[in-house]
């Protein structure tokens, strides 16, 4: 498609331990066009992250190894490129939000030299020209008195100004792929809201894709064009985000979808939020047939047995349930 950006392709990250092999991502495909916001949701231990990682090629060897796939950005294949070729990539062409700045940053260097590094080493600027972008980019995102929080270690930052540096540094090449891995995990509401509009403005203003990593539907539902759902390793649904919460499809993303609070229906108050009974398999352990079969209300014989596909239920809208043969 003419303005396709990136392309998975049947991706398989799998993890090797003593215990056995975890398919953290079994076979996932997914596409991202230029400008627009991709979000991936599920539950903890889902694949997402992984996912993230495999497309940043910053899986860790052992024990993790990307088995099979296709990577496309802008059609090139990053899963055949040498990694000394996928470094000059990193923070040019694709950046990367980390879930937690604290453990992102580094500690022992100021804030101001950890956004410098990639003016000096993808635009080749001097030190001083560098520090002055980085300054810059501390004021696009938001951190009063850039001038002075340049020169700040990460532990005399709060975290959503730690979490604001992580965006600096992720657009400060404008990157054409941004990649935020729950960017607003452990801030408070005030934060969360402050950053989405951060990242919302720069998509705005650059024009950069965004895939968005979380577990909360809410903020996919202001973000987002269109959406995976993720469960044990592949997606289950993949639609434009309207078609996904006007009809859901899956047995899993109904569940979802019905668990978030909603004050403004008049029989939910007083009443206890639906909740999708048990819990996500063990990658290790995973059920014969459908992954969701164990939890699921409208599974049939043939659910614990044969795996289904992603069926097209619609135009652009896929499931991955027998419900839809």
């Amino acid at each position: 498609m003419k303005n396709e950006l990136l392309r998975i392709d049947g991706l398989k990250t799998y993890f090797y331990t003593n215990f056995g092999t975890a398919k953290a991502v079994d076979g996932l495909s997914l596409t991202v066009n230029q400008g627009n916001v991709l979000g991936i949701v599920g539950e903890s231990g889902c694949g997402k992250s992984v996912t993230a990682l495999s497309i940043m090629r910053l899986v860790k060897s052992p024990p993790g190894r990307i088995e099979t796939g296709k990577i496309l950005l802008e059609g090139q294949d990053l899963l055949k490129m040498p990694i000394s070729e996928v470094r000059k990539i990193r923070g040019q062409m694709i950046s990367m939000i980390f879930q937690e700045p604290m453990t992102s940053l580094n500690p022992v260097f100021k804030v101001g030299d950890q956004i410098s590094e990639s003016f000096k080493l993808h635009q080749g600027l001097s030190k001083r020209e560098a520090l002055n972008r980085s300054i810059e980019m501390l004021k696009i995102v938001g951190i009063p008195a850039p001038e002075k929080r340049v020169n700040d270690y990460p532990h005399q930052l709060s975290g959503g100004m730690r979490q604001r540096v992580m965006i600096a540094m992720a657009v400060s090449c404008r990157p054409k792929l941004m990649i935020a891995d729950e960017p607003t995990t452990a801030l408070d509401v005030t934060i969360q809201a402050q950053i989405l509009d951060i990242m919302l403005k720069l998509k705005e203003e650059i024009g950069t894709a965004i895939i968005l990593i979380t577990h909360n539907l809410g903020v996919i539902a202001e973000m987002a064009q269109s959406v995976a759902v993720m469960y044990a390793g592949k997606t289950m649904e993949y639609a434009d985000i309207l078609e996904l919460f006007n009809n859901p499809q899956h047995p899993y993303t109904c569940g979802l979808l019905k668990s978030i609070p909603r004050p403004d229906l008049r029989e939910q108050r007083g009443k206890p939020l639906d909740a999708i009974p048990g819990v996500v398999p063990g990658l290790m352990n995973l059920p014969r047939g459908c992954r969701f079969s164990d939890r699921c209300n409208r599974v049939c014989e043939r659910c614990h047995t044969e795996e289904p596909s992603l069926f097209e239920v619609a135009p652009g809208h896929y499931c991955r349930c027998w419900l839809y043969v």
